[in-house]
Parts: C-alpha cells; sequence; structure tokens
C-alpha cells in the first residue's frame, strides 16, 4: 500500500494542494511506498505565516520552559527508538542499527539544548563609566528554516531544530523527498512534548519549495546540509536575499596511515568507516592514504579479505554490515564511478557492481568495492562518490600524505592512524581540514562541541550544533545604562568613551 506523505502546517497534517507529487521507494525491495507532495510558493508561505503567527509567544516563553519541552522530546524519542529507527531504516535503507545511531546523535543534541537557559546568558559590566552599566542578551531571529538531506533524516533536522526552538525562534523544516516520514514523526513528538502549534512546520518539496524558503523575506536564516553544489547555490541567493546561511556540502575524507600504526585498529576503523552505512555518510572515509609502500602492501593485503566478507543486507537484518543504498538512479550513479575508476587507470581489487540480494532483486543493493593505485588527477579521487567504495592512494612518504589532504577541494573530516604523539601532533596543526581525527576514524564532535567543515565542505561563518548553533540562531543586543542622579552634565558632542 502506497501511504501518503503530508506537510506538517499549524500542528496539524496538510495535504498536498500544489497538484506535484513524487513517489518515494524502499530501498529493501525497490517498491514505491509512499507519495510526497512537493510544496508550492503558497504552501510554503502559509507554513511561514503559521510560524510568525506562534514565534513571539514561544520567544516569551522563559528559556528553562523551552528546555523542558526539549526534555520531554528526548522521553519521547527513547520510548519510541525501536519504532522511529525501524521507519528510518525502511525508508533510507540503512541498518536498524544505523539507524538507531542516528537517532541517537539527533538525541544528543536535542539533551545539550535542554540547558538553553545557560547557553542563552549575556554579559554584564557593572560601573563601565561614571555611573553606567553595560550588558547584553541574545534573542531569536524569528522565522529560521532548514533544509536537510537524506542521509540522516533523524540526526541533521534535530541538530537544526532543537537549537533554533530552544533559543526562542519558529522553524520550516524542509527535509529530503526521499526519506519524509521520520521528520514527520519527529514534528508529531515534539507538539506531543508540548510545543506550540505552529513554533514547528514541515514542508516537503523539491527546488520550488527551496527557492521560496531562500526568497521569502520572512525568513531570516537558514541552515543547509547536502551536495557541495547545491549548497553554494543556497549560500549565495539566501545571502544575497539578506539571510544568515550556513550550508555544508560534500567531502572526501583521508585516513593516514603512519607505518608505525597498529594494523589492525587500522583496518577495523576502515573497514567501519568507508563501509558504513553503505557510504551514504558525509564524514565517510573514502580514502586510505598508507605512508610507504611497506605500509601500502600491507594494508591492502588485510583489507581485500575484509572487503570481500562485507555482510550487505536488507535493513531489518540486524547481522548486515550494511543495506542498500536510497534510490536506484544512486546506485546507477556508484557503479558507473567504478567504472570510471577502471577506465582511469585505478587497480579494482574488489569489485561490488555484481552484488544481488537474493530474494530481494528489485533493491538498491551494491557490495564493497576497494580501488588500490589512485591518484590525485582521477575523478573516483576528486569527487564524492557516496557509496560503498574506497580508494588506497598511496604516498612516499608523512609530507606527501598531508599534502593530498590539504589539497584537496574538500575539508569535511580527516583522520591520522599513528602511535606517534608528535606526528598526530603535528598533523593536527598542519592539516587543512575542519573536523581531525586521531586513531578516530569518523572525527564528528560530540554535542557540545561544533560540526563544520572547511573549504567547499562549508559555507558561513558558523557551525553546526553546540555554541555556534547558538550564535548562529540569536542576535545579541547591548544596552548601556545609566539612571538619572541629578547630576547635569550638560550636551556633550563628542563620541562617549569611558575617559
Amino acid at each position: 500500500m502506497v501511504k501518503e506523505i503530508t506537510h506538517f502546517i499549524g500542528g496539524k497534517h496538510v495535504k498536498g494542494t500544489s497538484g506535484r507529487f513524487t513517489d518515494a521507494f524502499q530501498p529493501m525491495t525497490g517498491e514505491v511506498v509512499s507519495r510526497v507532495p512537493l510544496a508550492s510558493k503558497a504552501e510554503v508561505r502559509a507554513a511561514v505565516e503559521n510560524a510568525i503567527a506562534a514565534q513571539p509567544a514561544w520567544a516569551a516563553t522563559n528559556p528553562q520552559r523551552r528546555g523542558r519541552v526539549l526534555m520531554k522530546f528526548v522521553d519521547l524519542i527513547n520510548r519510541d527508538m525501536d519504532s522511529l529507527a525501524d521507519l528510518l531504516a525502511r525508508e533510507h535503507g540503512k541498518t536498524i542499527p544505523d539507524a538507531k545511531g542516528d537517532i541517537q546523535r539527533g538525541l544528543e543534541v536535542a539533551e545539550f539544548f535542554i540547558g538553553v537557559a545557560h547557553l542563552m546568558k549575556g554579559e554584564y559590566t557593572d560601573g563601565a563609566g561614571p555611573g553606567i552599566d553595560i550588558y547584553s542578551m541574545r534573542q531569536p531571529l524569528g522565522v529560521v528554516a532548514g533544509i536537510t538531506p537524506f542521509n540522516f533524516p533523524a540526526m541533521i533536522p534535530m541538530w537544526k531544530f532543537c537549537a533554533a526552538i530552544a533559543c526562542g525562534n519558529a522553524f520550516i523544516l524542509k527535509p529530503s523527498e526521499r526519506d519524509a516520514g521520520v521528520p514527520l514523526r519527529l514534528a508529531e513528538l515534539m507538539l506531543e512534548a508540548g510545543l506550540p502549534a505552529g513554533v514547528l512546520n514541515v514542508v516537503q518539496g523539491d527546488k520550488e519549495a527551496v527557492d521560496a524558503i531562500l526568497d521569502d523575506p520572512d525568513i531570516k536564516a537558514i541552515g543547509f546540509v547536502g551536495s557541495t553544489p547545491i549548497a553554494e547555490y543556497i549560500y549565495t541567493r539566501g545571502c544575497a536575499n539578506g539571510k544568515r546561511v550556513q550550508c555544508f556540502g560534500g567531502a572526501k575524507n583521508h585516513m593516514i596511515i603512519m607505518p608505525d600504526a597498529d594494523m589492525d585498529q587500522t583496518v577495523d576503523a576502515l573497514i567501519g568507516a568507508g563501509y558504513g552505512s553503505a557510504g551514504e555518510r558525509c564524514m565517510a572515509i573514502s580514502v586510505a592514504v598508507p605512508v610507504g609502500q611497506k605500509t601500502a602492501d600491507e594494508l591492502v593485503k588485510r583489507l581485500i579479505p575484509r572487503v570481500e566478507a562485507l555482510k550487505v543486507g536488507p535493513s531489518t537484518d540486524l547481522a548486515a554490515d550494511y543495506g542498500p543504498v536510497v534510490t536506484k538512479e544512486h546506485l546507477e550513479k556508484i557503479k558507473g564511478y567504478i567504472d570510471i575508476g577502471v577506465k582511469e587507470g585505478a587497480k579494482l581489487l574488489v569489485d561490488g557492481r555484481g552484488f544481488k540480494m537474493q530474494g530481494y532483486e528489485n533493491g538498491f543493493y551494491i557490495g564493497g568495492s576497494l580501488f588500490d593505485h589512485v591518484t590525485s588527477d582521477m575523478r573516483i579521487y576528486k569527487e564524492e562518490i557516496f557509496g560503498p567504495v574506497l580508494s588506497v592512494a598511496r604516498a612516499n612518504d608523512y609530507e606527501a600524505a598531508l599534502k593530498l589532504a590539504n589539497d584537496h577541494e574538500y575539508g569535511n573530516g580527516v583522520a591520522i592512524f599513528t602511535r606517534d604523539g608528535d606526528a598526530a601532533r603535528d598533523f593536527a596543526s598542519r592539516v587543512n581540514v575542519g573536523m581531525v581525527g586521531v586513531n578516530v576514524p569518523i572525527p564528528v564532535p560530540i554535542a557540545y562541541y561544533t560540526f563544520g567543515g572547511w573549504k567547499r565542505s562549508g559555507f558561513g561563518d558558523l557551525n553546526q550544533h553546540g555554541a555556534d548553533a547558538v550564535r548562529f540562531y540569536t542576535k545579541t543586543k547591548t544596552i548601556t545604562a545609566r539612571w538619572p542622579s541629578g547630576v547635569k552634565d550638560g550636551a556633550s558632542f563628542v563620541i562617549p568613551t569611558m575617559s
């Protein structure tokens, strides 16, 4: 049975009225499972108007009470964890344990923003001048929006709306049309947790909805996660319209393997970070950079049997290492990149293109693939594949390995595996990448730090979650106050100073 997906506006499920729809597929089987409405500009505007109406009262609610709504939301997510993970796995294709990880990482940001009353505290200086006090306060922007990707349909929406709503804003969420059910369920749970209707709205859609968000004068800020070309488009158009914008794009994450690295630990890390979630992570390791030929030969010898032994299965198979990719089109794109790598001269050691899942022949499955002797001029090195494909790019020495990571146009995440503290410290200091792991393959910061890449992986001055999210979703107001004391100073025509 095909499910009808709705918008969520003003605390209610609202059917699409644009007359435009798209089909969403279950990756395990290849079947159409839902029909998703694609919002018109008028439907986006209806969500904005509901948000405008709800936001002032929500902003006037003291921050401790706003935090209590998130506290209840966390309880409800934990209550419904199994059903949410099952829904997420069926819509996206990732395994149920991985789906729970998706939800949990979003939940941790919600937990952090329960403490929003502390996070929004301003500053105060008593006696900054003769009888003068100065203090600052953080105030919400108003109505803000988030445009989020298919690969983390729970985590990234929660990264966005939990921070924004905790700070007193109303929020418009435009999730991916490929797996729209989980974001809708999150909105329902926020309403159940006590969030007033209209503070969180979900609008399904494609470019028409995105452009409506970018051009709407009442939306003050936009957060985006997706591909770099779209990130750049949203950043450019949003900024041109006077909005505050943060956009996070593509990645090509390297793992540097030094000769002294623990090879057992390294191979385990590469297998999980390279092939988990079928490689559909912006923090996946897609390039292994062994330093020295002996290190490279040993690494490749160990990787081949591990990649060949990867268990690909339906999302509901708890023993599977990863499940199907999100769409048939994406499956063909990944296979196309493997074709390109072979044509470019990279050595294909493990080929996952022929994989078929018995009983799920129409699902979007692909086996793990492994390339060796990949060079920096190849497309499979330069471009984000977003699939279970690992490239080995050999480096003769440490400086050559560092240069590979520094010279790549993307700068999302990077890792070094070594026993040498001096090498790790030097690498962390000199590498031109936003998030660095030392013997940690996927260095996603925990909720009270911030997440963000450099170079063409990130556009904007502030990162996601942590203290940066408070800065992004609020504006600072500074007050200089003096109360009458009976002293007459007379008029002054010079700029005030503290002299």
